[in-house]
């Protein structure tokens, strides 16, 4: 009998883990490279969610088009990161603090660019830490670099309703 398992994204990180669901009934998953504690509930093999999601959501090549339609007309914010990046990860809690505090307000995804060039390309991302903001399927802001929360919202705050 073969054990079920999840792949789930850590939130601090953004590393992808394989978790047993099993094993994780027994004691708690951590992610392999940083450690922290994982949410098999929040484990994910699609990059569905909804707008109202308490994490951002994993964007990829394949996903980008619904994403943007996803947000609904509400702001979307989309960093762009990778895993061998210092301010990438050091921004990593500021981008999950967003998602998790933006009350319905807009939304927040994260794209590996490594994993994902097709879309890295698309918008000549260079440089990462990028953060692209979309409305209405259009990107209408591009912050460069490792930023401030409060410099972040207050460029989606720009753009929300």
């Amino acid at each position: 009998m073969q054990a079920l398992t999840t792949i789930v994204t850590c939130p601090k990180c953004g590393a992808k883990n394989r978790v047993n669901e099993r094993a994780a009934e027994l004691r708690q998953p951590v992610c392999g490279r940083c450690g922290t504690k994982l949410s098999v509930s929040a484990g994910t093999t699609s990059s569905s969610a909804s707008a109202d999601s308490s994490h951002p959501i994993e964007a990829t090549d394949a996903t980008f088009e619904n994403l943007l339609t996803q947000a609904d007309g509400k702001p979307l914010l989309v960093d762009c990161w990778a895993a061998w990046c210092g301010p990438c990860r050091m921004l990593a809690p500021t981008i999950e603090a967003l998602a998790r505090e933006s009350k319905g307000r807009w939304l927040i995804a994260k794209l590996d660019t490594d994993e994902n060039p097709q879309t890295a390309a698309r918008f000549n991302i260079s440089s990462i830490p990028t953060l692209l903001i979309f409305k209405n399927g259009k990107l209408v802001d591009q912050l460069v670099g490792l930023q401030p929360k409060p410099a972040i919202e207050a460029r989606l705050g720009r753009h929300a309703d």
